[in-house]
């Protein structure tokens, strides 16, 4: 987050309106923007046009490419229909794909997580935006079919982080895949369900992997979720975690900042893991690797992070003891099956206690606490780590390692130079790059003429030639 106050940080965390009423239910006019969006409070613009301000003020990749390609307009003709997070540091990105020509229309990935002042800014600037901060199931469905805007507005390029959006046109809209140049996304989820449509043969369109550059996978994946995880559990349950028993449910990046998180502040931590090689960079960082069974009674937390679908299942939640706590760090919400225990199971009681907190409490008294309906857990975007996210999109452009030199400087950080001799006996350049190709570059699938692993390499002379 960017905030520097007591009262953005507010604004970030609580819904400072006191309508509970759905934004959908009433008529909403912005007398600068569009005409066409549904938010909480348009008079909350000012504010969160500060927020987007100070987060542009240290997201220098994204404001470089801003200066540099802004007045050439390289995006003119690009329809960009997107369905992520909307903070400060995303709205940065939906504005620099604005002044690169793009237009834009946004919907929210996680009903948790939208900044309702920055969705007004964005509002007010033109940008048609349909999220609020507390959305139902329902209207989260409902935000994102009239973001796609199909009777006065086709998208021909889509940004998902989830898949949520792409799976939603393709089953309502299979139309616009015709009109669509490509996808975007850049989630663990949203990838898998790419490959599992490729495989099908029913993937149109060229998709990028952004999940896979390293910037995402080393920073936003393993020190967001890092420093995330503490804030959401101490924000919903207001725990220490001294001495309690944490089993965290798979050990890829995201995992692996959560057990590094939870063992800094004494927590006993558990790993389960699938895969041999992740198994045993967990034994190796000192965490004892474990079937969720075999402990599954004697432990207060239970974090997700797979990205898979029931890896904690209702007989699993028989068994754990009273006040357990039970939550998803991984983006797909079916990684903790709550079918069985809320829709199957009439005699298990629900008692909604505050905002993302819920008791499921069973005849014996018995009750296990749910966190953010099970959703991905992280109630904040550090800034740091979230800029990063959000300039992802950037790797298609310039590499990796651009990006990341772009942000040394605000860590008053200076980079070792190569001498001619040490460059020579390397055999690299060096200026860079530092990495192979292997290593650096993001992945595309081009599924009716390449396999899902083609690497596609971009036009210099016209590096925004996958989005036109």
């Amino acid at each position: 987050m960017s905030q520097s106050s007591t009262d953005s940080f507010a604004s970030v965390h609580s819904d400072t309106s006191d309508d509970e009423s759905s934004p959908r239910d009433k008529l909403q006019k912005s007398t600068k923007g569009p005409s066409d969006f549904c938010i909480k409070n348009i008079s909350q613009a000012d504010f969160g046009r500060k927020e987007i301000e100070m987060a542009g003020r240290e997201m220098p990749a994204l404001m470089n490419l801003r200066k540099r390609a802004g007045g050439e307009k390289p995006l003119a003709g690009a329809k960009v229909v997107g369905c992520t997070h909307i903070t400060a540091q995303t709205a940065v990105l939906i504005e620099t794909l604005v002044a690169l020509g793009a237009q834009c229309r946004w919907a929210a990935c996680n009903i948790f997580s939208t900044q309702n002042a920055v969705a007004a800014a964005l509002v007010k600037a033109g940008i048609s935006v349909f999220a609020w901060r507390g959305e139902s199931e329902d209207e989260f469905w409902w935000c994102i079919d009239h973001c796609v805007g199909t009777e006065t507005w086709q998208p021909n390029m889509i940004l998902d982080d989830g898949g949520d959006l792409t799976d939603w046109i393709y089953k309502k809209y299979p139309e616009l895949f015709k009109n669509l140049k490509g996808v975007v996304e850049e989630s663990i989820t949203g990838v898998y369900r790419l490959y599992q449509l490729s495989k099908a043969g029913r993937l149109s369109v060229p998709a990028m992997n952004v999940n896979d550059s390293v910037t995402k996978q080393k920073f936003d994946n393993l020190y967001f979720c890092k420093e995330s995880v503490l804030e959401g559990l101490k924000r919903t349950t207001d725990i220490m975690f001294g001495g309690k028993q944490v089993v965290v449910c798979g050990y890829g990046e995201v995992g692996k900042g959560c057990c590094a998180a939870l063992k800094a502040l004494g927590a006993i931590v558990y790993v389960t893991e699938v895969d041999p090689i992740c198994a045993l960079q967990a034994c190796m960082d000192g965490f004892r690797v474990i079937k969720l069974s075999e402990i599954v009674r004697h432990i207060d937390m239970v974090i997700t992070c797979t990205g898979n679908k029931n890896v904690v299942m209702r007989e699993h939640l028989d068994k754990m003891k009273n006040g357990c706590i039970v939550c998803n760090m991984g983006h797909s919400s079916s990684e903790i099956d709550l079918v069985k225990t809320h829709v199957v199971c009439a005699y298990l009681k629900w008692v909604h206690v505050r905002p993302r907190v819920d008791h499921v409490i069973w005849p014996d008294g018995k009750r296990i606490v749910l966190l953010a309906e099970v959703r991905i857990l992280c109630s904040s975007n550090e800034v740091q780590v979230m800029k990063l996210r959000c300039e992802n999109l950037r790797v298609c452009i310039f590499s990796d390692e651009y990006v990341a030199s772009l942000h040394l400087p605000i860590f008053d950080a200076h980079l070792t130079e190569l001498s001619d001799d040490q460059a020579k006996y390397m055999g690299i350049s060096k200026h860079g790059p530092f990495k192979p190709n292997y290593y650096r570059q993001v992945n595309f699938s081009l599924s009716r003429r390449q396999t899902l692993t083609h690497i596609l390499t971009f036009n210099v002379s016209n590096p925004f030639c996958f989005l036109l």
